[in-house]
């Protein structure tokens, strides 16, 4: 920040002007974007994941809680980790006071993480959560989601993530993916990764501290 330019009013709203066009642009590329990633193709879910919530065992369509739209957040939680990942916490925190407003919108909300659902369930009520969380460890949901590397995957170094194949280093990786779910069949829709959930601050992302048990959630940019 000491190194930062400043300048008087007059300077500062010509400054300011200039970037509004840019905002702009941006503003219509956006729209433009969001309108093609409704039009994107969906693909049947052909396999049937069950998932260990405080109900038991929850299959994939009944996460969606009698709606027909599903927002599941890859949570990295490994099952050896003593707490979930720090980044994925600090976006659970918003989860509780967004549901009701997604649950109006005919969409669902929940997150899911390969930790143990008592590991899960204690992190939620030590952080005050209250919104669906499920384990997935018992599924291939994360595998076959891109989000999480099988042990021979990871041990060639390399995977697809975010679409594309690239390096790797760790085996959870973060990600949000969305379904739709008729009368028959339930959807894949769309998923999105590494920057597309977390350069959103004006500093960027920034690295958490990392140790053997907290680890940090977003190496990959």
């Amino acid at each position: 920040m000491t190194d930062q330019q400043i300048v008087g009013h007059d300077d500062w709203i010509a400054a300011r002007g200039r970037f509004l066009a840019r905002e702009k642009e941006f503003t219509r590329l956006r729209e433009e974007l969001s309108r093609e990633r409704h039009e994107l193709p969906w693909e049947c879910v052909k396999k049937e994941y069950v998932f260990e919530g405080e109900n038991g065992g929850e299959t994939l369509a009944q996460l969606f809680g009698g709606r027909s739209q599903l927002i599941a957040y890859h949570f990295m939680y490994e099952p050896d980790w003593d707490i979930g990942c720090k980044s994925c916490s600090s976006w659970a925190d918003n989860f509780n006071g967004i549901i009701p407003h997604l649950n109006e919108r005919d969409m669902s909300l929940v997150a899911t993480s390969r930790a143990p659902l008592e590991k899960l369930q204690a992190q939620a009520k030590r952080f005050g959560w209250t919104f669906k969380w499920v384990s997935c460890v018992g599924n291939d949901f994360n595998l076959d989601f891109n989000v999480w590397l099988a042990p021979r995957t990871l041990a060639r170094g390399e995977a697809v993530y975010n679409h594309r194949s690239e390096r790797v280093t760790g085996p959870s990786r973060p990600g949000i993916s969305a379904f739709f779910k008729d009368d028959r069949q339930v959807f894949h829709t769309y998923s999105t990764h590494a920057r597309g959930l977390f350069d959103l601050l004006p500093g960027g992302v920034g690295e958490w501290p990392v140790t053997a048990k907290t680890p940090s959630c977003c190496a990959s940019r």
